[in-house]
């Protein structure tokens, strides 16, 4: 491996979803968003809900996140350990949205259960980070400008 990339992995419970070397990696952890570049320090920190980018040799991947954890280890390798992970163009935005107005709606009942009321809010945060990445990514590709034809 280059000391100028770096190797990430993206995991899942259920499935790797991104594995690749890459120039720069930007997430979301519990302190805060960070950049990570080739010969970064040794670090392990919790990864918060929101937007993770991966730029790579030519272009930039998109991926929504809800939790988990990141190992940034000596050699430059990346370990991401999401609780749930997924490609801003594999996200459904009606289904997204969909979800947010149902836990938006029990968030409105009264919830007496501590533990119930904090799975609800975990899922509308979920699905508010989802609605932002899927929403800034069609933007993205709505943006870019087409080539003329004559």
């Amino acid at each position: 491996m280059s000391k100028d990339l770096l190797h990430i992995q993206l995991t899942t419970p259920e499935r790797t979803v991104y594995k690749a070397d890459v120039k720069e990696l930007s997430l979301p952890t519990s302190m805060g968003e960070i950049t990570v570049l080739p010969n970064h320090i040794p670090l392990i920190a919790a990864l918060a809900q929101g937007e993770i980018r991966v730029r790579e040799a030519v272009g930039e991947k998109i991926f929504a996140c809800s939790g988990g954890f990141i190992e940034i280890k000596p050699d430059g390798t990346v370990m991401i350990l999401a609780d749930n992970a997924e490609r801003a163009e594999e996200i459904d935005e009606a289904r997204a949205e969909t979800a947010r107005q149902r836990a938006e709606a029990l968030m409105k009942e009264k919830i007496t259960d501590q533990v119930e009321y904090v799975a609800i809010s975990t899922k509308l945060e979920r699905e508010l980070a989802r609605l932002r990445v899927v929403r800034k990514h069609r933007n993205r590709r709505t943006n870019i400008p087409r080539p003329q034809t004559s």
